[in-house]
């Protein structure tokens, strides 16, 4: 293949993994707000089919190195943690704040990562943040202002659980970005968010007491959660993935922003959900927030990985 074709293909699958991110958040706030469903149910069972389907791709690849991890015990204990500390609070804060507000509200809060991963970053090497930085900084503080309280200070149009959640999340992917950077390193990303997803899952299903919730399952909700699991997760996860190793980290991660403007034409236009102005203008202000976070040589601060 040529590389004119790979960075084509690796344009593709960018967008289409974040297309694919965007899908699956929407997705969620049908299941939620349509179908009745608890947050806790719909991450378990998330990242069970998610987990299930990637480490099944990966043993059809190399079946060598699916089960490598467990062979040694600190590694093991490591991908335990990832799994608890790590994957769990992701993807149930990130779930629960469109439970509490909207798709297209709760991705762009949850963007709101790389901005922790720089207070992170800051923190770890005892440096102050650059200008730019210090701009992004600002660019994110006036979006989630915007999204709040619609640019009214005397007014707050998102909830309070909603925010508390966003925000949450947001801190949950520093955690989730930093536990399993050794183990990566070591087994590749597909088998360690594999196994983090099916064992995050497992240890989910058991604490949510999974069995005792009351469920009304019927053909959407089935396929609902099926496309989770599938398209929003697993095939998202594989596309971001193929689109950074054909065209790297910081353009699949500037690419991959159309999980935002998914969330937020799938929103608006199939679950009827009313956005106004100062929502896109608060979405666009973190947008900018990630553009220059994004750019090579301006920070030192990774774009932030994806769920």
């Amino acid at each position: 293949m040529t590389d004119k074709k790979i960075v084509v293909r690796g344009t593709l699958c960018a967008i289409l993994g974040g297309v694919c991110w965007g899908f699956s958040g929407t997705m969620g706030q049908f299941l939620f707000s349509q179908k009745g469903l608890e947050t806790s149910w719909v991450t378990t069972v998330r990242m069970l089919v998610a987990g299930v389907i990637l480490l099944g791709i990966m043993a059809a690849r190399r079946p060598k190195e699916v089960g490598r991890v467990w062979k040694t015990g600190k590694d093991a204990r490591r991908l335990l943690l990832f799994a608890v500390l790590g994957l769990i609070p992701c993807q149930f804060t990130y779930l629960e704040c469109i439970a509490y507000s909207n798709s297209a509200t709760g991705t762009a809060l949850n963007y709101l990562g790389q901005m922790m991963i720089l207070f992170y970053v800051c923190l770890t090497t005892r440096r102050l943040p650059t200008r730019w930085e210090l701009t992004a900084l600002g660019l994110a503080m006036l979006g989630v202002f915007f999204l709040a309280t619609h640019g009214n200070i005397h007014t707050l149009v998102l909830s309070p659980q909603a925010l508390f959640w966003g925000l949450l999340g947001a801190a949950m992917v520093v955690v989730y970005s930093t536990l399993p950077q050794r183990l990566i390193g070591v087994y590749g990303s597909p088998v360690i968010t594999g196994w983090g997803m099916l064992c995050g899952g497992g240890i989910l299903f058991f604490l949510s007491r999974f069995w005792a919730q009351p469920v009304a399952l019927d053909g959407e909700t089935v396929l609902g959660v099926l496309l989770i699991g599938v398209v929003g997760t697993a095939m998202a996860f594989t596309l971001y993935l193929q689109g950074v190793s054909d065209i790297g980290p910081v353009k699949t991660s500037l690419l991959s922003c159309a999980e935002l403007v998914t969330a937020g034409i799938l929103t608006c236009l199939w679950l009827k959900t009313p956005l106004v102005s100062q929502d896109f203008f608060g979405m666009a202000l973190i947008l900018g927030m990630v553009v220059f976070l994004s750019v090579p040589g301006k920070t030192a601060s990774a774009p932030a990985p994806k769920e």
